[in-house]
């Protein structure tokens, strides 16, 4: 070849090579960019075999409409019906392509998301959409047990658990509210609905025969270990739920007064295989709770919504949760329903910023930490503030008795000595209750509800000081806003007015307020002197330092 020959074949390569470059860079651009919207577990496990994943779409629901709606149906509604038709509109293409590869996949409205099992290559597909915002990990999470539990039993005691009378529970029950009018709900290894502590209580049964439809959902489709999958009816596979819906409302009518709020009503949606759960049953739960169906799945009704909803379960990094955020658009979502979700804190205390999965770190769930007896902080109870998203968010918000709690177990028996933040959590969810049967008005009003309770906690401090929050400010990285005083929050749930203090009948003008004494008539003025007067030699002692 010829000098020139050469000169002319390196500017041709040259020429070439800078063509490509752009477009090489382009390819590495978009390879790098799909692989950016997979969490990392998604990543390892479809490399080796099919796995479980959510596919999460660009388009999500603006829910800030929702909050100038007045009533907890009209948010329920119009949350419902944004929701599936947002899912109608959008998943259809999505869903085609998956019908296309022949892959398993299950629809979710809850956030516009979609279920799917299969392998890399499906993943690849499902991330290269520009309909797709995030793939999120579906791993089997291990749930977080109590950090002790102790044996069963059916003793019966006389008398009301301690932690219930701790909490002031029985003063606003003397004063004719308990729960009535009030939905709690739970998901959780499941419930025995007929135990004789629950199943008054349950809304499924009306005192001779039960009607499971719209008062229990089973999110497990596969496995079930003794209830099976899909169970129609109420069951628990542990003890784990049961024992905390004990905590909410459980009352046998006799000597067995373990429960807050025991003429609320409630239902429940199985959340766990034998303990074990995923994002994407967690959040089957969370979307038949804003509309519950009946037991075949048919004919949703958000005014069959609770007003409260138990979450005493984790969902840890260690277990594959790579992604913080992965249920916040989920969680975001039922309380725009105005449905208030009290969440247990975790039992990874009592280092700071151990408040660290979700759903405990998010801004809407309201999250209870545990105390003791003594008012003082459980050492597991986990603490914040929460790094894990980069929030530095104080949590937790509250704090609630969590350890040596007795309550009802399937059998119809007792556990004793039940710790953990678990154990706490449906304290709050039955406050919550108290404060409805009080003030119905305020049902759907989330903000309204979890202010009056921390505005009324018993403000407990601490020497620990987390993410530069010094443990005797209020509210703290270790008990939040303090522990519940439901009497305390009763009476701050009052509008002002003279009250007949004669037995438990109120004033009959305004049946929602209720002081009662033999036979004498007090104005606003004397019955909150009175009021703080009785809470002064209640709380007597409990602001020390803990």
């Amino acid at each position: 070849m010829t000098r020139k020959g050469v000169l002319f074949f390196v500017l041709m390569v040259s020429l070439v090579l800078a063509l490509a470059s752009p477009i090489l860079a382009a390819d590495r651009s978009q390879e790098t960019a799909w692989q950016s919207k997979v969490d990392p577990w998604v990543m390892d496990k479809a490399s080796e075999s099919k796995t479980e994943f959510l596919v999460f779409l660009s388009q999500q629901a603006d829910f800030g409409p929702a909050a100038a709606l007045q009533s907890k149906d009209e948010k329920g509604r119009f949350v419902h019906q944004t929701l599936t038709a947002l899912a109608e509109e959008t998943q259809r293409p999505v869903i085609e392509e998956l019908d296309r590869l022949a892959v398993d996949h299950r629809s979710y409205w809850v956030a516009n998301m979609i279920w799917v099992n299969g392998g890399m290559e499906i993943v690849e597909a499902m991330a290269r959409r520009a309909d797709v915002a995030h793939i999120y990990a579906n791993p089997t999470v291990q749930m977080e047990g109590p950090v002790s539990q102790g044996q069963p039993q059916s003793k019966e005691p006389e008398g009301i658990e301690w932690n219930i009378s701790l909490v002031g529970a029985p003063d606003v029950w003397s004063a004719g509210f308990a729960g009535q009018g009030a939905v709690v709900a739970g998901q959780d290894t499941g419930y025995d609905w007929d135990h004789p502590a629950l199943i008054n209580q349950y809304r499924g049964w009306n005192g001779a025969i039960a009607d499971h439809d719209y008062s229990w959902h089973d999110a497990i489709h596969s496995g079930g270990g003794s209830c099976g999958a899909d169970s129609p009816f109420p069951c628990d596979d542990s003890q784990h739920g049961t024992h905390t819906m004990g905590t909410m409302v459980g009352d046998d009518g006799g000597s067995n007064q373990v429960g807050m709020a025991p003429l609320a009503r409630w239902i429940g949606c199985r959340n766990m295989d034998q303990g074990n759960g995923t994002p994407a049953t967690y959040s089957e739960c969370y979307q038949w709770f804003i509309a519950p169906t009946r037991i075949d799945g048919s004919d949703p009704d958000p005014t069959m919504a609770p007003d409260v909803i138990n979450n005493s379960w984790s969902c840890p990094p260690s277990e594959g949760c790579t992604d913080p955020n992965a249920l916040l658009t989920v969680v975001d979502n039922v309380r725009a329903a105005g449905i208030v979700t009290a969440h247990s804190a975790g039992n990874s205390g009592p280092g700071c910023s151990s408040v660290s999965t979700p759903s405990a770190i998010y801004d809407s769930s309201f999250t209870v930490g545990a105390t003791t007896s003594s008012d003082s902080i459980a050492s597991f109870s986990s603490r914040g503030p929460v790094l894990v998203d980069g929030s530095n968010r104080l949590k937790p918000d509250i704090s609630a008795p969590g350890q040596s709690i007795r309550s009802t177990v399937p059998g119809g028996g007792y556990g004793s000595g039940w710790s953990g933040t678990s154990m706490a959590s449906p304290h709050v969810a039955g406050l919550v209750a108290l404060v409805l049967s009080v003030r119905p008005d305020w049902s759907g009003n989330v903000h309204q509800l979890e202010s009056v309770i921390e505005q009324n906690a018993v403000h407990l401090t601490s020497t620990q000081t987390c993410g530069g929050v010094p443990g005797n400010n209020i509210p703290n990285n270790t008990f939040g806003y303090g522990r519940i005083d439901a009497f305390a929050t009763f009476l701050a749930s009052q509008v002002p007015t003279a009250v007949t203090l004669s037995g438990l009948d109120a004033d009959q003008s305004n049946p929602a307020l209720p002081i009662a004494l033999p036979g004498i008539a007090l104005p606003a003025t004397v019955l909150a002197s009175l009021a703080t007067t009785i809470l002064l030699s209640r709380r007597r002692g409990k602001h020390e330092s803990r």
